[in-house]
């Protein structure tokens, strides 16, 4: 039995953040499994500064 994981952020929060890190035309191209794994830290990177950013109240982006 196999079971699907399912992410914690949006689809949608991810198209934003990878727009934002330049690499939105590789997971257009090749989904996000064609982002490399120094992009995948970055893109993890700048979503925990944003939830940070967020609990401090601010909203920065």
């Amino acid at each position: 039995m196999s079971r699907r994981r399912r992410g914690i952020m949006s689809d949608e929060f991810k198209t934003e953040l990878a727009k934002d890190l330049g690499i939105y035309d590789t997971v257009q191209k090749d989904g996000w499994g064609g982002i490399t794994t120094k992009d995948a830290g970055n893109l993890v990177k700048r979503a925990i500064q944003i939830a940070e950013q967020s609990a401090a109240g601010r909203t920065k982006r």
